[in-house]
């Protein structure tokens, strides 16, 4: 959990998780700057003392492709569905659904996938889920921006919590 850092945006929006080494070496190129740091100072081979950077800030704006925009995921679609079937809300034998099946012409995109239990889809089969009676606990949607920080890191420290979602 120490070796991540949290990155955000010049305007303070999160945008990733990247490794302690990365962190420091977007801090010396002066390319971010450290905005909470650890206790624990780190030392350098040749004697020099850094700061442990938890949360640094990026100098200038990078444009992040929108939430819809970004590459599906097992993990990302669980943790916006609340690792929940969608259909009847087991936490185990999770899978992925397709709402409008492949077979039938639905694409991989955020609002045609799902949370399912493995009973679920097996007894959805080729349907649909209004074909079904079944009704969405959440409708599929584009995730929020916070849902690929909790996947990348899903135990963080106390000082990343400002800069995150609520």
């Amino acid at each position: 959990m120490s070796q991540q850092v949290l990155v955000l945006n010049a305007s303070y929006e999160p945008i990733n998780v990247c490794s302690l080494q990365r962190a420091i070496v977007l801090v010396l190129k002066e390319k971010a700057e450290v905005l909470e740091r650890a206790a624990a100072r780190l030392r350098s081979a040749a004697g020099a003392v850094l700061d442990h950077p938890l949360v640094i800030r990026l100098r200038y704006y990078v444009s992040v492709p929108r939430h819809s925009a970004r590459k599906i995921s097992r993990r990302a679609v669980f943790a916006r569905d609340g690792y929940r079937c969608q259909y009847c809300g087991a936490g185990s034998q999770l899978t992925i659904d397709h709402v409008i099946p492949r077979s039938r012409g639905g694409h991989s995109d955020w609002d045609n996938v799902a949370t399912c239990c493995s009973p679920c889809n097996l007894r959805k089969g080729d349907s649909t889920p209004e074909e079904m009676g079944w009704t969405f606990r959440t409708p599929p949607r584009a995730p929020r921006s916070d849902i690929f920080i909790s996947v990348a890191a899903p135990r963080h420290p106390r000082s990343w919590e400002p800069y995150l979602a609520p």
